[in-house]
């Protein structure tokens, strides 16, 4: 089920999503260099985020 639910989406929100999906490696991969050199709690917070949201992008539950 979850794996058609984009196609159910307006076609402006899928572009969004596409680009969100395409943009998230990038971030993620600074984020985690920034977490690495400069360890801040925020740092660490948001490097778990984009982890997750990437392994969700790549698993296609989203």
């Amino acid at each position: 089920m979850s794996r058609f639910y984009r196609y159910r989406l307006p076609p402006w929100c899928r572009h969004c999503l596409y680009i969100l999906e395409r943009a998230t490696l990038p971030i993620m991969i600074y984020q985690v260099f920034r977490t690495i050199f400069f360890p801040t709690t925020l740092d660490v917070f948001l490097a778990g985020i984009f982890i997750c949201i990437y392994i969700a992008f790549h698993l296609k539950w989203i």
